[in-house]
């Protein structure tokens, strides 16, 4: 399944229908689907063991995987993680980095390079490659935060590594509540920030020329897309409109009408990421993931399968890497 050594596999929290699986129900399904090279997942507290037997088992590593961090109180989880991350066969940590400092005031940049490059040196030492994410309520939700801390961190002679989940971009175009989480409205509307991927200038396509992007995280999203009427998500209201489903749900499965024009930013951006990997010789890309999963601010809840989706995303995918030009 060569996509020119790139691995292409499934978020854990995808690997079921519409209900929780157990550890080895999740590696079987993951195994007989066919379309995927690894797990993404970190082994879970308490359930380590289970997750590395069932990795051996299945013969399917858990190449990447996550976790959530807060600067000023999980700076002694990173090595635990990473050992485990180890053993389970991982070659990418993602650095989920909240905004929010433990003492409660916004992480700065500098508080961000230094747990990086801690978290690097750790890594480094183990033979795993540490990473960072754009995602809502990180640091990187203020998507101009992402290139000047990258320059603090590569002026240490570091590699400034980045997932690009495209879809927590995606999310704000023509929504004003979004925009203001991010606080970006003001500068999306005097043009000093563009995050229509469609445009010249637009910050997706300024991290991608930067040859950082080391893992593509694929989850469609909708400009303005409808919220996950299905769960209730942080405060006490549905969750935020981080899913959409990438094939039409059937009827009785999801709260919202489907329209395939919803879809195609989300497309436009893989294949963005997909030919500069094929033009750049810098390009240090080597792990794309389908990311339908089952969280508030995404798919839990929905009455679709999350994993049909997941492994539609990695067919789509596939078919566009061997033949770019008829997709």
């Amino acid at each position: 399944m060569s996509m020119n050594g790139i691995s292409l596999g499934c978020n854990g929290r995808g690997l079921q229908h519409t209900r929780p699986l157990s550890v080895d129900e999740q590696f079987l399904l993951l195994r007989e689907s066919g379309v995927f090279d690894h797990f993404d997942r970190i082994p879970l507290p308490g359930e380590e063991r289970a997750y590395v037997d069932a990795s051996n088992k299945y013969g399917i590593p858990m190449t990447t995987g996550l976790w959530t961090y807060q600067i000023g109180r999980d700076e002694g989880l990173i090595k635990t993680n990473l050992e485990w991350a180890k053993r389970a066969g991982a070659k990418c940590h993602n650095l989920m980095i909240l905004t929010e400092h433990a003492k409660g005031h916004v992480v700065t940049d500098d508080e961000v390079v230094e747990f990086y490059l801690r978290a690097h040196e750790i890594g480094d030492a183990m033979g795993i490659t540490v990473c960072t994410e754009v995602h809502i309520y990180m640091y990187t939700e203020d998507f101009r935060r992402v290139t000047p801390i990258a320059d603090k961190i590569r002026a240490h002679g570091i590699p400034f590594n980045f997932a690009l989940d495209h879809s927590h971009v995606l999310l704000k175009i023509e929504d004003p509540e979004e925009q203001d989480a991010s606080g970006i409205r003001d500068a999306l509307a005097d043009g000093s920030l563009i995050i229509d991927p469609y445009e010249t200038g637009n910050v997706i396509d300024a991290w991608i020329a930067q040859d950082m992007v080391v893992w593509l995280q694929v989850r469609p999203v909708s400009p303005s897309g409808p919220k996950n009427t299905s769960m209730i998500g942080t405060g006490g209201r549905w969750g935020r409109a981080c899913q959409y489903p990438f094939m039409r749900p059937k009827p009785g499965e999801w709260d919202h009408p489907w329209h395939a024009h919803r879809v195609e930013p989300c497309k436009h951006v893989v294949r963005k990421m997909f030919e500069h990997h094929r033009t750049s010789t810098k390009s240090p890309l080597q792990w794309i993931t389908t990311d339908m999963i089952d969280m508030p601010d995404y798919g839990g809840g929905v009455g679709y399968s999350l994993f049909e989706q997941n492994v539609a995303l990695a067919d789509w995918m596939r078919s566009l890497w061997n033949d770019p030009l008829g997709h």
